[in-house]
């Protein structure tokens, strides 16, 4: 009797943990978003939970995470995209246990003219570049210069052969004072939380800071500043209509000054968003060895900018997939910025923004010259390398430079043996080992024999090991970097509270920060990519 009701609490307890663990895992509802008629993902379309003022964005594969919660609420995702219709569904309808495939329909315009009028005067059309300085000037009247706050959801990361390594994750309230006042000098942040995401790759070579001494990790073509490592300044910096008095970024500049000088516009097809009509203005400008393509999208009710993509390109290397780009060439990317604005109150507020690098790593070498002997009297160098030496480049005599003395000798025989190589210098090298003999001797007799080291010099190139690296080659691996906010609640007429500690913009934001979290904190939540989706 005691085994069976020892059986039956053992089965008890199991059936309770797994329970634990399937609400658990079932904390969220998943779902992916898609074009109806191209089937290609739809990235950073608006997840809103309709009357909650509480939304995400998708990610690069369209997919989203919604808490369970707000299933049992009732309530209604409302999802929607630049230039496509809005759709509503109920979460009740939503699945739980496989992942929820939506379609949105591309909503077409034709092009129609830019058109303005104004009291007491006619009416005159406006080409791209008059409409786009139409709406810089109208930045300090359409965005917000009174105080206000942002909550959402930050991250940072890189990709590697197409895979998620070094995730970072955060849930934060920036308080920002207007626009009228300089976001990097007065705005502040709140971090809620902050992790490293486990259940992706971790690199550590690539999560390092750049590097343009030794070169060990470097963005090619462009310079990035470290700005302390603190990666979620490094992006608010790059928010061009945020800072569109100070400069911003190459080749923008300064959006209110420069912008419109540096580039050429052109009407391209409207379109729409929150039910609201938008020019669409294509841009580009081009540079020795560089180009820059973009779009900006702007209000014809009031002149608002809605969104800003810059995409700025190598001129002189191709991508590696040789696919054409979503500005019809080939070109490298070097960085990719999207900022994205949304109307609320007829103020418009930051609903996300991307930026993305690609950047390389430089390996140590694989294949190495680990050390050199100089046998006087036998008139040879010794060389040792840390992997067995390739016979057939090891023997080959322009593949070494021997010098004594900053004078250059040729070689006379060379034996190669497993992962070392002797070279024997001809009759001329002999002869001045016997000169100085006495000299080098004497020098190390007094201590110097780094001078006589120095006096011996010996340079090797094109010789493989047995796995064909190549000798002192750095392997060169590619990456690309994100750093993404997405904005879920904004407060209007918010001000900075007094009584907390803001995170040190001078410090990396997931090292050693203060963490201060409101009592709303569980209203908020990560929006982490779906793993089983990345490929």
């Amino acid at each position: 009797m005691e085994k069976k009701l020892s059986a039956h609490l053992f089965f008890l307890f199991l059936f309770l943990l797994t329970a634990k663990l399937f609400a658990q895992q079932q904390e969220y509802i998943a779902g992916r978003l898609f074009d109806s008629q191209t089937n290609e993902p739809l990235v950073f379309a608006n997840i809103r939970i309709k009357e909650r003022a509480l939304g995400i964005i998708t990610n690069a594969d369209g997919s989203y995470r919604i808490p369970l919660k707000y299933k049992d609420y009732g309530d209604i995702i409302e999802i929607s995209s630049m230039g496509y219709e809005t759709k509503e569904i109920a979460i009740e309808e939503l699945l739980l246990n496989d992942l929820n495939i939506t379609t949105l329909n591309p909503a077409v315009f034709d092009l129609d003219e830019a058109v303005v009028s104004a009291e007491g005067k006619r009416k005159r059309n406006l080409n791209a570049k008059q409409i786009v300085q139409r709406a810089i000037d109208a930045i300090p009247r359409n965005f917000p210069s009174s105080s206000f706050s942002t909550i959402g959801y930050y991250r940072d990361y890189q990709l590697k052969d197409g895979s998620y390594v070094n995730l970072n994750e955060a849930i934060l309230e920036v308080f920002d004072q207007g626009f009228d006042q300089l976001d990097d000098g007065t705005s502040e942040t709140n971090l809620f939380h902050f992790a490293l995401n486990e259940d992706f790759e971790q690199d550590s070579l690539a999560r390092i800071a750049y590097d343009y001494q030794s070169y060990t990790k470097t963005i090619k073509k462009a310079h990035l500043d470290a700005h302390g490592g603190n990666e979620f300044r490094i992006l608010r910096i790059h928010d061009a209509i945020r800072n569109y008095n100070v400069g911003s970024f190459d080749f923008v500049g300064t959006l209110k000054t420069d912008f419109i000088k540096k580039h050429f516009f052109m009407r391209s097809r409207d379109t729409r968003v929150d039910n609201e009509e938008l020019y669409s203005i294509k841009f580009w400008v081009f540079y020795p060895n560089y180009r820059a393509n973009g779009t900006i999208y702007i209000s014809k009710l009031d002149f608002a900018i809605y969104k800003l993509e810059y995409t700025m390109y190598d001129d002189k290397k191709r991508n590696n997939s040789r696919k054409k780009n979503k500005h019809g060439h080939i070109q490298k990317v070097i960085y990719d910025i999207t900022t994205d604005y949304r109307k609320l109150d007829n103020k418009m507020y930051l609903n996300y923004i991307s930026f993305h690098n690609s950047f390389q790593i430089r390996k140590p070498p694989k294949f190495v010259l680990d050390s050199t002997l100089v046998n006087m009297p036998g008139g040879y160098y010794m060389l040792y390398f840390n992997n067995p030496v390739d016979s057939l480049s090891a023997v080959k005599h322009k593949n070494y430079d021997i010098r004594f003395d900053q004078q250059k000798f040729k070689i006379e025989e060379i034996i190669v043996s497993k992962d070392s190589v002797k070279l024997y210098g001809d009759k001329s090298f002999l002869k001045a080992l016997d000169n100085v003999r006495g000299l080098t001797s004497g020098l190390i007799n007094k201590g110097r024999a780094s001078e006589v080291a120095q006096m011996f010099k010996v340079m090797v190139k094109n010789i493989r090991d047995v796995d064909g690296n190549l000798v002192n080659e750095h392997e060169i691996q590619e990456y690309q970097q994100f750093r993404e906010f997405f904005s879920q609640r904004i407060k209007p007429n918010r001000n900075a509270p007094t009584d907390i500690i803001f995170m040190d913009k001078r410090k990396p934001i997931f090292i050693d920060q203060p963490l201060s979290r409101p009592e709303n904190y569980n209203d908020f939540w990560m929006n982490s990519p779906l793993k089983e989706t990345l490929n």
